[in-house]
C-alpha cells in the first residue's frame, strides 16, 4: 500500500496544480518539491500556459543541486534552500521574491510534507503563516498521511518505512488535518462533491470510485481557497 499510497500523493498534486492553473493562477510555490522526476510542477501547469512561474523549495540541498542542472536556462523557474518550518525566510527569499509578486495571486503546493513536522513545532500555525502573506484568490493544495481506517500495526508498519529518514513520521485525524484549512474555502474534491477533504486518489479523479483504492486511503486531501 506504500506505493499505491505514493501513486495516489503524486497525482493528487499534478491534478490539484492543473486545476488552480485553470482557475487563473500563473505563479507557483512548491514546497517540499522533492527530487525532480516525471511531471514536476512546472511541467503540469505549462500545458495551461506557458509562463507560468514556479519556485520549488526543499531543505535537502541535493534536491537544489540536480533541480538547478535540470532547469538551467529556463528564466521562470526557481529552486530554493530552506525549511519549511520557517517562513518568513523562506517567504523573504531573494530568488522567490523575484518571480513571485505577492500582490497577485498564488498556488501554495504542500503535498505530502507537513506530515513531517511535529505538533511541537505548530505545524497549523506554519501553513496560516504561508498562508497570510499571499494575496487573497490564492490558492493551498496540501495532503497529509492519516491512520483513520487503517489497523494500528499498519500504521506502526507504514511510520516504520520512515525509520531512517531524516525527519520522522506523524499522522494526524481528518479534524487535524482539516484545521490546515481554517479561514479557507474548501473546494470541492470532484464534481457532484460537497466542499470538503477527499482521499488523495479521488481529488480531481475522473472516476472518484476506482480510484478509491486502499493505498489513496493513507492520504487526506483538500485544495482551498482564500478569500
Amino acid at each position: 500500500e506504500v506505493k499505491d499510497a505514493a501513486w495516489a500523493n503524486r497525482g493528487f498534486h499534478q491534478r490539484a496544480a492543473v486545476w488552480i492553473a485553470q482557475q487563473g493562477i500563473r505563479q507557483f510555490i512548491d514546497i517540499g518539491s522533492g527530487l525532480p522526476t516525471v511531471g514536476n510542477t512546472h511541467e503540469v501547469v505549462r500545458r495551461v500556459a506557458a509562463d507560468i512561474r514556479v519556485v520549488y523549495v526543499d531543505n535537502d540541498p541535493m534536491v537544489r543541486l540536480h533541480s538547478e542542472a535540470l532547469l538551467s536556462g529556463q528564466a521562470e523557474i526557481a529552486v530554493v534552500y530552506g525549511d519549511l518550518r520557517d517562513p518568513d525566510t523562506i517567504l523573504g527569499n531573494p530568488e522567490l521574491r523575484a518571480l513571485i509578486d505577492f500582490g497577485q495571486p498564488t498556488g501554495l503546493l504542500m503535498t505530502g510534507v507537513m506530515m513531517f513536522v511535529a505538533d511541537g513545532s505548530n505545524p497549523w500555525r506554519l501553513v496560516a503563516r504561508y498562508v497570510s502573506g499571499l494575496a487573497p484568490g490564492s490558492y493551498l493544495s496540501l495532503s497529509h498521511l492519516t491512520g483513520d481506517h487503517k489497523s494500528p500495526q499498519a500504521a506502526a508498519g507504514f511510520q516504520a518505512v520512515f525509520d531512517t529518514a531524516t525527519e520522522h513520521l506523524y499522522l494526524r485525524s481528518k479534524p487535524e488535518v482539516e484545521r490546515f484549512f481554517d479561514g479557507l474555502e474548501l473546494m470541492p474534491p470532484y464534481p457532484g462533491a460537497a466542499p470538503g477533504l477527499s482521499y488523495a486518489g479521488g481529488w480531481g479523479a475522473e472516476d472518484p470510485e476506482a480510484a478509491d483504492t486502499d493505498g489513496s486511503r493513507w492520504l487526506y486531501c483538500g485544495v482551498a481557497r482564500r478569500p
